[in-house]
């Protein structure tokens, strides 16, 4: 018998994934039908028991209340499954008829399950239902704070699955919960995808274990009250969030961020709603109280009521105090308060304007809380778009308490217990994670085109070859060359192809631009030798012998070239006035001619190269 702890939890461990990949082996089977019946048994199993599971939770980790772990775990088993109730998950998700593609869902196996201390229950619920919806099976490890809570909750939803039809084993949890045995579950070969909600240590572990993992930042919300806002509502729905299961929630608001024409009027409201204003001294011993080292919160003081954490301060609050209050001067190390807090106890922050708002905001995201989520009360939508736009946070929430928000009680994003914060963070996702991430999608794709497409056969050019033979023998008659017509149209029909390169269209140039270069091709590659006129010429053209009775001049061989002169040298002065005067200037081998001119010369075409 094993006795020591890490080595039981590890056994326990491994025993358990096999249990849940054998009952995986047939659920993964499941129609869509089969899968939604047994998740809404689950529900309503947790539905049943929600308000004896918050009870339990507090009883246990002493975080939080009943009321309000009573309405997460409703979210978790009510509002979330009437959110996932039409989502497909399993067989064909999707026909794309114009596309030719059919997209098919298929489970990802074991989910490993971390659950927190703070929010275990409701955890539980979220967790198990979108793994099952999902078509999937559970290993849950709960932290060893929050042990027995999470176990009951996972027990009740697992008997709830059997009865509607799973296989027994779909829903495991550790009973022996450490961090040794956590490490065995994420590791596990038959795991197959990580669901980690917990401090940051627990999330990089989960990353690094080589298994897909969905993990979440740590949550710094900064919340802007815009002057364009409705204050005395602005105020209420602040209150509401960070009283929230005593600020518990990753999301709850930590920093308000206001301008300080709203100060007076601001501090009225939230007495009138029964938060405690602390003053310089309160507010060193509250930090004092809450952190342990740096922003590192006190583990005594996490999901604590504004009394206990007055009491532990040694200060003292009214009974029915809401939340504690206290101003700040800046973010950052050296304003402790500016960070996640974790409990019922909120910074206000006053600056100069719009402007100076938008920088703190950033600045409290930037100090722990990239990714995750942000608040503007404002009536002005020109402003929220420019916050919304700006902030480093992937749930920008407008006129709503932050906590109730973010996970979908008061908005319409996807309701969830795990948020997450995208690359900037670390995290796989920025979204609100579910069952849509928890499969993988199959693509049936059919050809719609060939790889290699067959050549397009040119088209023919459209010349009329009997008015280019009549243009050719004009202009070769211009030159002092006469040649017969059938000769010329054979000449004429080599010189011409029947059709266009195939790599490009060729842009069809006017008829005396064909003209001039099939006769220079023509004269090119026939041209006569040194002899008498009235000898054959080698390409077999008749040129007609000079009548002896007649006086005309002969035929020269060849088109005497103009006398040209070569530069030595050629300046940007030279080139401009060749220009000008619309010339060209020739150039040698050993003509110098300056970078200026070269570039000026190049669009002309004024510099020539030619021999002597």
């Amino acid at each position: 018998m094993l006795h020591d702890t890490d080595l039981v939890s590890v056994q326990e461990v491994r025993e358990k994934v096999e249990k849940a990949y054998t009952a995986w082996q047939t659920y993964k089977n499941f129609t869509q039908e089969q899968i939604d019946a047994v998740v809404e048994a689950v529900a309503a199993k947790g539905r049943a028991h929600a308000r004896r599971l918050a009870e339990f939770a507090v009883r246990e980790t002493g975080m939080g209340n009943v009321e309000d772990k009573y309405a997460k775990n409703m979210l978790c088993s009510d509002t979330l499954i009437r959110a996932i109730r039409s989502m497909k998950t399993v067989g064909v998700l999707r026909e794309i008829p114009e596309q030719q593609i059919t997209e098919v869902g298929v489970p990802q196996g074991v989910i490993a399950a971390i659950c927190p201390t703070t929010n275990p229950t409701s955890t539980v619920f979220f967790k198990t239902i979108i793994a099952l919806k999902a078509g999937n099976a559970i290993v849950l490890s709960p932290h060893p704070r929050a042990k027995e809570c999470t176990c009951a909750a996972a027990a009740l939803l697992a008997e709830a699955a059997e009865e509607a039809g799973a296989p027994a084993g779909i829903v495991q949890c550790a009973s022996n919960s450490t961090l040794e045995g956590t490490q065995a579950l994420m590791k596990h070969p038959k795991t197959g995808v990580i669901l980690a909600t917990g401090g940051s240590g627990m999330v990089r572990a989960a990353y690094s274990s080589g298994k897909p993992a969905f993990g979440v930042g740590p949550g710094n919300v900064p919340v802007l009250i815009d002057t364009s806002a409705n204050l005395a509502q602005a105020v209420a729905r602040v209150v509401s969030g960070k009283s929230f299961d005593f600020g518990t929630v990753c999301s709850s608001e930590q920093t308000v961020v206001a301008e300080g024409v709203l100060r007076e009027r601001m501090l009225a409201e939230f007495r009138a709603r029964k938060a405690y204003i602390l003053n310089p001294q309160e507010r060193a011993a509250v930090e004092r109280t809450l952190f342990s080292s740096g922003t590192t919160v006190r583990a005594d003081c996490v999901g604590k009521s504004p009394q206990t954490i007055a009491q532990l301060a040694g200060i003292s609050v009214p009974a029915d105090a809401t939340i504690l209050v206290a101003e700040i001067d800046g973010v950052g190390r050296e304003h402790p308060l500016s960070a996640e807090k974790l409990s019922p106890v909120l910074a206000l922050l006053f600056v100069d304007s719009f402007e100076a708002g938008l920088d703190a905001c950033e600045a409290i995201l930037k100090f722990g809380g990239l990714g995750h989520t942000c608040v503007i009360h404002a009536g002005d939508e020109a402003k929220v778009r420019r916050f919304g736009l700006r902030m480093p946070a992937f749930r920008v929430l407008v006129n709503t308490a932050a906590p109730q928000g973010s996970v979908g009680i008061t908005t319409n994003v996807q309701p969830s217990m795990t948020l997450g914060c995208g690359a900037i963070a670390g995290n796989i996702t920025s979204d609100n994670v579910g069952p849509q991430h928890l499969i993988n999608i199959k693509r049936i794709a059919w050809a719609v085109r060939d790889a290699d497409p067959a050549p397009v056969q040119p088209a023919a050019l459209n010349i009329d070859k009997a008015a280019l033979v009549a243009a050719v023998e004009r202009y070769l008659a211009q030159r002092g060359v006469n040649v017969s017509g059938a000769t010329l149209s054979a000449a004429v029909a080599a010189a011409i192809p029947a059709h266009a390169p195939a790599a490009a269209p060729i842009p069809r140039p006017p008829v005396h631009g064909s003209v001039a270069s099939a006769a220079e091709r023509f004269l090119a590659a026939n041209k006569p030798e040194a002899a008498p006129v009235s000898a054959a010429p080698s390409c077999g053209c008749s040129i007609k012998p000079a009548d002896p009775g007649t006086a005309a001049a002969p035929v020269p061989a060849t088109i005497p070239a103009p006398k040209i002169e070569i530069v030595s040298f050629v300046c940007e002065a030279d080139v401009r006035e060749a220009i000008a005067k619309k010339k060209k200037i020739f150039i040698g081998p050993k003509t110098i001619v300056t970078p200026s001119a070269k570039d000026l010369a190049g669009p002309d075409e004024i510099l020539v190269r030619a021999e002597r």
